[in-house]
């Protein structure tokens, strides 16, 4: 019997999601719970397991494409029909209807700005969004809204949950008279624009402006084209991955919205150096798992936040929201980006919980085994450009939190104490902090409590 492989949903908020990589390819015999491919959605990237047992008869959607959620992707036979199984073809794109500009409207040089009124005899669209409503699309919707001009807040979705689909836009750009891009296989070279200003190229194949001095290069890439690098005499062209792709939309949100003061101190940590030395080996051998520096700054945080609550924040329009929890988030560096997951409670846990919860969220953040809601929730951040040998970093805000707390290299400086000059274990501790809601007298009262807590340790490890 032949199971559906679909979409699954990541996390209520997640209406769609990209196949990144299958790790099965058609005629494979797959396990039940066995990772058979990986998607990349807004919240997390993911292994997702097969249904059943059986072989991989078919894939129904290709690497880097984006579809809405219970979209059947793959399709596997039951276990028993595994001898019997035939070679699959091979997995073709789908085809895309083109529809072409009228004759009597040539396309413009440059695109106008367009509206998403329907052309005459269309249903009227749904009411416009709301201010501050998120807007659900994909990459390939957003990039094809920017390329024609359109407003995706005035385009009303057909999709799950409100997303604009491809064919909510495609069907904006032709009322418009702009023609329907078309997805083509790629072709053996990318097409160069000249370097003047001439009418765009026809949007069925990828097109790259060439290389002039001091100017930039940009490649546009259908979703139904293989993303691959591009490569030429001394460089190369390497499209972006979903999760850098994300990550670049994230940080430039959190910088239009936020205006970020950043604050510094620097703290004596001899004293937590000098405890973490003597109890490391014996904290390796009675609880299985390594003691790092981390779970003393998540503690000094939190002392921080309970003392001052104005950090343990959000903003909701004109409205401030001071949470109970205190849920830290812990930026991890991963080979192919950055994911923040979760400290939930923190303030609940002692240094020994919180190590545990360390190493199970980065070592799952690694494996991409990391569920939707270990990435949600969090009221406030630590980054640690210190592991890496930074002096220290000016975080950006994850959003929407208010504050950031970016942590330097633990390194031996001579400090002056008492008039008179000693080697200490000394680190430099940053704040960057939304202005629309935390000032500069409160940031650095956090700061001191942070300082006085690490350099007054009292708290027992073992």
């Amino acid at each position: 019997m032949a199971t559906d492989v679909v979409m699954p949903q990541m996390g209520e908020s997640i209406f769609e999601g990209t196949i990144t990589k299958w790790l099965k390819k058609p005629g494979d015999k797959v396990e039940r719970d066995e990772p058979l491919f990986e998607i990349s959605t807004d919240k997390v990237d993911a292994e997702i397991p097969s249904p059943s047992a059986g072989v991989l008869k078919e894939i129904k959607v290709s690497e880097g494409q984006t579809v809405p959620i219970q979209t059947v992707v793959a399709v596997i036979d039951g276990a028993g029909a595994a001898a019997a199984a035939a070679a699959p073809a091979p997995v073709k794109a789908a085809p895309v209807a083109v529809t072409p500009a009228p004759p009597s409207a040539p396309r413009p040089a440059a695109p106008a700005r367009v509206s998403a009124a329907p052309a005459q005899g269309t249903p009227a669209p749904a009411p416009q969004r709301t201010a501050g409503e998120r807007i659900h699309s994909s990459p390939l919707v957003r990039r094809m809204a920017a390329e024609h001009g359109i407003d995706l807040a005035a385009v009303p979705g057909t999709g799950a949950g409100g997303r604009i689909s491809k064919q909510d836009i495609e069907a904006v750009i032709a009322a418009a008279g702009g023609g329907v891009p078309a997805a083509v296989p790629p072709p053996s070279a990318p097409a160069v624009a000249p370097s003047r200003p001439t009418p765009p190229p026809p949007p069925a194949a990828p097109a790259m402006a060439p290389p002039v001095p001091g100017g930039q290069i940009h490649v546009a890439f259908e979703s139904a084209v293989p993303r691959e690098k591009i490569y030429f005499g001394n460089y190369q062209i390497e499209p972006m991955s979903n999760m850098r792709v994300r990550i670049a939309e994230h940080m430039v949100a959190s910088k239009r919205v936020s205006p970020h003061v950043y604050s510094v101190d620097e703290v004596d940590m001899t004293k937590v150096a000098s405890l973490r030395a003597k109890s490391k080996d014996e904290f390796e051998q009675r609880y299985e798992t390594k003691l790092t520096f981390m779970p003393f700054f998540v503690k000094a945080a939190v002392a921080g936040l309970r003392a001052y609550p104005t950090m343990n924040a959000s903003l909701d329009g004109t409205n401030v929201v001071l949470h109970k929890e205190i849920n830290i988030g812990i930026a991890v560096a991963l080979d192919w980006g950055l994911i923040v997951p979760v400290v939930k409670g923190a303030d609940e846990k002692n240094v020994l919980g919180i190590q545990r919860t360390l190493n199970d969220l980065a070592e799952r953040a690694r494996s991409k085994k990391l569920k939707p809601e270990e990435v949600q929730e969090g009221t406030f951040s630590i980054t640690n450009p210190g592991v890496f040998g930074g002096l220290f970093g000016l975080p950006v805000i994850s959003q929407p939190n208010v504050g950031i707390l970016g942590l330097g290299a633990i390194e031996k400086r001579p400090v002056v104490i008492n008039d008179s000059i000693a080697i200490r274990s000394m680190c430099y501790i940053t704040l960057s902090y939304d202005h629309r809601v935390v000032d500069g007298a409160i940031a650095h009262q956090f700061l001191h409590k942070v300082k006085e807590t690490l350099e007054n340790w009292s708290e027992p490890v073992l």
